[in-house]
């Protein structure tokens, strides 16, 4: 079987390829990447030795895929992750759309020419922030939650508002989903979407605006700068928490199940509530395992910051019979072996 993976040398795509070949006998990977990430050459040559072939090209040019020859399945775990991506001169909103939404074109004309099967490696940030403000929370010592007795106590489902205002990055994001829906509806192909919570594991090119535990915990061994920014400035904002490694269970069964499947196309794929960590039980955390260090405070809010946001995959678990192995304390410690191994890790990817 041949696999495409897009965007093969950022942390989801390696994970996913690494998982695959470790799972599944017989696969031939090849991966897309434009190394444009900062951290995503340190993937190169250790994906190039299990046997991937790892092509440096830009997906935003139309012409690359139409040179490769036929592959049975599409990955596509190529994106700007940030939600703050598209709001500066130096981000440009339209380079966002180019990478994000504009060249899932391409991909989608792939799979419709060789009747590949596609899966999108979306986001929790294609729910509406509007809708998401309006649950009501309560402190439960130092994290957020809903209100007992909410809808939302096992997190936001698949039917929750997808309504703008979602931000640029979360709109490009849900647009892909409806064109690859819309593409496979009308070319009979497979196609699967997966909302994905929080990635976290060691390797992450972890920032403030993108992979949050990984950031908090490097920079936490390293003696360096963190803060609590917006809703009181005391870190009681939640996330939820998944490793890249777990998605490969349910992406072959979704794989395998091609056009027959009775399945809902689209499935949210995360931690849930079992992992949902505030950034003061993530601190606490970090200071028990890496030593004490100082947090400031900043209770000033910024756009598109969420107090609580955790997706619930019971669907999944419906549906695919999909849970988690990794449990969320084993993620933090991978998290920080790597930081101690690595010390250098924050420069290298821009963190």
């Amino acid at each position: 079987m041949r696999v495409l993976i897009t965007g093969i040398c950022g942390f989801a795509g390696a994970a996913i390829a690494r998982t695959l070949l470790e799972h599944r006998d017989g696969l031939q990977i090849i991966g897309i990447d434009n190394l444009s990430r900062r951290g995503a050459q340190i993937n190169l040559e250790p994906l190039r030795a299990l046997g991937c072939e790892v092509l440096i090209e830009d997906l935003r040019d139309p012409t690359v895929l139409e040179l490769q020859p036929k592959a049975d399945w599409l990955i596509d775990a190529a994106a700007d992750p940030s939600v703050l991506a598209g709001l500066s001169g130096s981000s440009p909103a339209t380079e966002l759309l180019r990478t994000n939404l504009f060249s899932t074109v391409p991909m989608l004309e792939f799979c419709r020419k060789h009747g590949a099967a596609f899966t999108l490696l979306s986001t929790s940030r294609v729910y509406s922030i509007r809708a998401l403000l309006e649950i009501p929370l309560t402190l439960h010592e130092t994290a957020l939650r809903p209100a007992v007795g909410s809808p939302f106590e096992a997190g936001v489902a698949e039917s929750f508002s997808c309504q703008p205002p979602l931000s640029l990055y979360g709109a490009s994001k849900f647009c892909a989903e409806t064109l690859a829906l819309e593409y496979g509806s009308a070319f009979d192909f497979p196609v699967w979407i997966n909302r994905c919570g929080v990635l976290a594991g060691a390797g992450q090119f972890g920032k403030a605006d993108q992979g949050i535990f990984s950031f908090w915990i490097h920079r936490w061994a390293a003696k360096r700068s963190l803060k609590y920014i917006g809703f009181g400035g005391l870190g009681h904002q939640v996330r939820d928490c998944l490793h890249p490694a777990d998605l490969v269970s349910v992406l072959l069964q979704q794989f395998d199940a091609g056009l027959a499947a009775d399945k809902p196309k689209v499935v949210n794929l995360s931690g849930g509530i079992e992992s949902a960590t505030s950034l003061r039980q993530l601190s606490d955390w970090c200071a028990s395992r890496l030593g004490q260090h100082s947090v400031a405070t900043d209770g000033e809010s910024r756009p598109f910051d969420l107090p609580w946001m955790v997706l619930d995959s019971r669907l999944a678990q419906a549906e695919w019979s999909w849970c988690p192995k990794r449990p969320v304390a084993a993620i933090f410690e991978e998290i920080a072996t790597h930081a101690e191994t690595h010390p250098g890790w924050l420069d290298l990817c821009g963190a």
